[in-house]
Formats: C-alpha cells, sequence, structure tokens
C-alpha cells in the first residue's frame, strides 16, 4: 500500500507559514521545575510492575527519545497559552484547550496527528484507542487533534473507529504553530526519521483497513505539517516532542513511563 498519495506528491510547495508571537514562547533550556514524587505509584492496570521497573531510570520532564525538543525548550507558561487556543470538537462545536482537561491538577496526553487523511496518523490513533482504558484508568486524558474540518475528524472517528469525545479538529493549525511543530515538503517527504514506519507496517496496514483519502484536509497545504506529542499536569508541561518527518511518532511506551510517574489527584 502506498503511504504517500500521488494527488499529494503533485503538490506545490508553499512557502512554510512564519508563527505567530507565540513562537517566542519556545524559550532556551532552563532548569527542570517538575521532580519525580520520592514514593513511585503503587502497580496498577495502568503502572504494571514490568513497566514500573523498566522506566525507572529515565528522567521524567525530557523526551529523549528524539534530541528536537523537550519539555525544557518551552516557556513555563506554554499551557497557559494553549490553553486559549480554540479548536474545534469532531461535532462541530468550538473549544478551548483550557476546557479540556483540569488545568490545576489534571494529566492530559495531547497529541498532534498531522492530519486526518494521513494514513500513518490513522495507525497513531488506533495505538491510542488501544491504550485509552490503561490512560483512562490511571485518570489520564486523551486529546488527539488533527488538521482538518470538523467533518474530515468524523470519517476517522467513524471509520477507524476512534472515540468521537477525544477528537478535535484544528483546521487553521493554531495549536502547531503556537507549539512550533515542524512544517515543510523536506519533513514530511523525505526526511530519514519517516523510514520508522516500516518498522509498524503490520499495525499500519491493520490501522488502514476502512480507510479514505476523503479525510484529507481541503486545504491540501496542510499536508504538510507534523505533528507531536505533549503531556501536561495541569498547566505544567512535563514531556514534548516534535515529528521529525512523517510516521515519526513518539514511542507510547515514554508517554505510559512519563504518566505512571506522575501523582495525579
Amino acid at each position: 500500500m502506498a503511504l504517500i498519495s500521488p494527488q499529494i506528491l503533485t503538490l506545490k510547495s508553499p512557502s512554510t507559514p512564519s508563527l505567530p508571537s507565540h513562537s517566542s514562547l519556545i524559550a532556551p533550556s532552563q532548569s527542570p521545575s517538575f521532580s519525580p514524587p520520592n514514593t513511585p505509584r503503587s502497580p496498577s492496570l495502568f503502572c504494571s510492575p514490568k513497566s514500573t521497573t523498566q522506566y525507572s531510570s529515565r528522567r521524567l520532564v525530557v523526551s529523549r527519545a528524539s534530541t528536537n525538543a523537550s519539555a525544557l525548550d518551552f516557556s513555563p507558561s506554554i499551557g497557559e497559552v494553549l490553553g486559549d487556543v480554540s479548536i474545534f470538537t469532531a461535532a462541530g462545536d468550538s473549544v478551548q484547550f483550557k476546557d479540556l482537561w483540569d488545568l490545576n491538577e489534571g494529566v492530559a496526553v495531547v497529541a498532534l496527528l498531522r492530519h486526518f487523511g494521513c494514513p500513518c496518523c490513522w495507525e497513531l490513533a488506533s495505538a491510542l484507542k488501544e491504550s485509552k482504558a490503561r490512560f483512562d484508568s490511571a485518570g489520564v486524558k486523551i486529546i488527539a487533534v488533527g488538521v482538518g474540518s470538523p467533518d474530515k475528524a468524523r470519517i476517522l472517528a467513524e471509520r477507524l473507529p476512534f472515540p468521537m469525545d477525544s477528537l478535535y479538529a484544528d483546521p487553521d493549525r493554531k495549536a502547531y504553530n503556537v507549539l512550533g511543530l515542524y512544517y515543510g515538503l523536506g519533513r514530511t517527504f523525505f526526511n530519514p526519521a519517516s523510514a520508522k514506519v516500516f518498522s509498524r507496517f503490520e499495525a499500519l496496514q491493520k490501522a488502514v483497513k476502512n480507510y479514505t483519502i476523503e479525510a484529507t484536509p481541503d486545504d491540501r497545504s496542510s499536508v504538510l505539517q507534523q505533528g507531536g506529542m505533549f503531556v501536561f499536569k495541569g498547566k505544567q508541561l512535563l514531556y514534548a516532542r516534535k515529528d521529525e518527518g512523517t510516521g515519526d511518532h513518539a514511542p507510547l511506551d515514554d508517554i505510559l513511563d512519563v504518566c505512571c510517574k506522575v501523582p495525579v489527584s
């Protein structure tokens, strides 16, 4: 199965959009403001004894799966600024990020897909769906966001399927710009990091069983947007990873590891 549609390959590359004033929120590295709890959480359905042991030597706040971003690269106010960004539910209702989880103590995984017509994003959405019960049991909210209109989001939700109440549409890529995620022809089609998808080829085939290119955004320049993965506790950013290329998703084991180590109120 071809991962990239011939229609998309014939696109002219638009000029890369400049980031809004929020881009100033990406700051030089600074000292960590969050420390893991002294007492590990008790193992549960979510944090099994195996996973607790396996990741005990890793730091919590920094994503070292990729050197392009970490929680320390962002301003401490990034959670508050993202909270004011408006997106849409899959049903078409406008909502702000700050209304999606408790910005005092709630823990949320914000997964930004490339766009709803990206086969690799269907594979990521499928993996998130399969892990959702484990996140739910730990009180962690899954927020999956994709580029495109709400009707495109509904196509993915209905055909994959994926829970509608966890899926959101960002047609203007506002959240992507605030978080400084990558955009461009080279990142989309020619980045070496994209080769990682072939190690998950069976999962990809399964995820796209009911795939349709109709989920692709009407604004075809949107297919040049890359995604990323973020974990917040309240307004505090604990984990950040920008996808280097198409299919270069954050390992869910890393995300589970971060969430296991966060005490949830």
